[in-house]
């Protein structure tokens, strides 16, 4: 079992040269879980996309339209977040010892809380997980 975060998300459904190796990943999982934090995430991520010229209008609202059947559909387990694990986001930021950003605290929160493994293409992400003991995997 997996919480896939919104940068291997975004990379599953954007063509960027990470595409490949997060259709992998993805697909490997029985059911992938994000979080409600994720599809909020991944709507901001693909909104940059059109902002900068990466991403058409037309292309973006396919996407998302996809993305969105996937979630209606059940293809994702989609998991809320709690005072946990807002909490452990918290105590973790507050040991000065990561560069774990607040969002970021909040999916290791999510996965750790429900024992997954998360699946990440952001270095910080993984090597923060690694120095809390805790399930990470870099896409890359």
């Amino acid at each position: 079992m997996g919480y896939v975060d919104t940068s291997v998300l975004a990379a599953y459904y954007c063509p960027e040269p990470l595409s490949g190796a997060a259709q992998k990943a993805i697909r490997k999982l029985k059911t992938p879980s994000i979080s409600s934090l994720v599809e909020v995430e991944f709507h901001s991520a693909i909104a940059l996309k059109v902002r900068t010229g990466e991403c058409e209008i037309a292309v973006a609202n396919r996407i998302v339209a996809q993305f969105r059947l996937h979630t209606k559909d059940g293809y994702y387990r989609i998991l809320p977040l709690h005072t946990r694990e807002y909490e452990l986001a918290r105590d973790w930021i507050a040991r000065f010892s990561t560069p774990l950003r607040t969002l970021d605290a909040l999916h290791l929160a999510t996965a750790f809380s429900h024992d997954l493994t998360l699946l990440t293409a952001d270095k910080r992400l993984a090597q923060s997980a690694r120095h809390l003991g805790l399930k990470g995997r870099l896409i890359s």
